[in-house]
């Protein structure tokens, strides 16, 4: 057996971390959350604003900051388990997938807003509840994947395959922007929720002539909902991959997502100079595709491992793209 073969077979058993969630860390980490969302809105974004590149940068770093700093949680959560640096490499790996294959989301909702023409101070309340239901998603859907692919093993098979051709699609240029108008979604909503065509602020809802209405912004929020969601099949299915502690997974995802809408704000203006930020997600997609299958026949990829490659993919595409940036003179937008 070559030295390769044996780094990555493992023993023939998963090398998941093997933990158990004390009774104050569910609480501590919704609590943690709820604390945070709280702030954000009630104290940072009391007021209606338009939220500034410097403003953007600042709650980026400090929401990544919350997510790297969570790993310290994890650490001490565990350690008396000895589990401290198998689950600390577990949520970190999730956490940099989950946030980089968020970054398409980020450029999603650059087009949502676009095109229903939503007025820029308004875009962080939207997000705001948009990122609340994610959570809720996430939940479900985290729940009942781990629980199901530790029933059926063979959809390791299937979410294996589905990541990877989802990754081919987007490199391939296949994985096209649809207008959201003409989705299905916003169908439905505008023949069963009476609406009218104006913004009232940042209100979901408005009165005319005594009637209650809806106003674009719960359309914007349906849609922006219903993204998450396909996003989620193709995100959850992929942390998946490297752990399958529903709290580490659920903790990853959630300090991922919470600091989506200060990336959105930081990023959503600058999708030209990420050149290459889709061939990395699609090549993290990929991986993490080949590496679900190959669990499926009992062959696995440690994930300390899988975190060097992770980590590697993502300085590729960011190295690679400033690079041919600098080489085709690339002037920043103007706000």
């Amino acid at each position: 057996m070559t030295a390769y073969t044996r780094l990555i077979a493992a023993s023939g058993s998963e090398k998941f971390a093997d933990v158990s969630v004390p009774v104050w860390g569910w609480p501590l980490l919704v609590g943690v959350i709820a604390t945070a969302l709280l702030v954000d809105l009630l104290v940072v974004h009391r007021k209606a604003h338009v939220v500034g590149l410097r403003e953007a940068a600042i709650e980026s770093a400090v929401w990544i900051g919350l997510g790297l700093g969570f790993t310290a949680v994890i650490a001490t959560m565990f350690a008396g388990q000895g589990q401290a640096g198998a689950a600390s490499v577990e949520y970190l790996s999730a956490y940099l997938i989950e946030k980089s294959l968020s970054v398409d989301n980020v450029f999603v909702w650059a087009i949502i807003f676009a095109h229903f023409a939503v007025p820029r101070q308004y875009q962080h309340r939207t997000l705001f509840w948009g990122i609340f239901g994610a959570l809720l998603f996430r939940f479900v859907f985290i729940f009942v994947g781990t629980a199901v692919i530790n029933r059926f093993k063979v959809l390791l098979l299937v979410f294996g395959l589905f990541l990877i051709y989802t990754g081919w699609k987007i490199v391939s240029g296949k994985d096209v922007d649809t207008n959201p108008n003409d989705t299905a979604t916003m169908k439905l909503f505008r023949r069963f929720v009476p609406s009218v065509d104006h913004y009232e602020g940042q209100r979901m809802f408005t009165r005319v002539n005594g009637k209650r209405f809806a106003t674009p912004l719960l359309a914007v929020l349906v849609v922006v909902e219903v993204t998450d969601v396909i996003f989620a099949v193709d995100s959850v299915p992929a942390v998946l991959a490297v752990s399958r502690e529903q709290f580490i997974v659920f903790a990853s995802n959630a300090w991922a997502i919470l600091g989506l809408r200060a990336l959105y704000f930081l990023l959503s203006d600058m999708r030209e100079r990420f050149v290459y930020m889709p061939h990395t997600i699609s090549a993290l997609l990929i991986y993490v595709g080949v590496k679900m299958t190959l669990a499926w026949r009992e062959v696995h990829i440690p994930v300390a491992v899988s975190l060097a490659i992770i980590v590697v993919f993502l300085i590729t595409g960011v190295v690679a793209s400033v690079v041919a940036n600098k080489r085709r003179g690339f002037v920043k937008p103007r706000n």
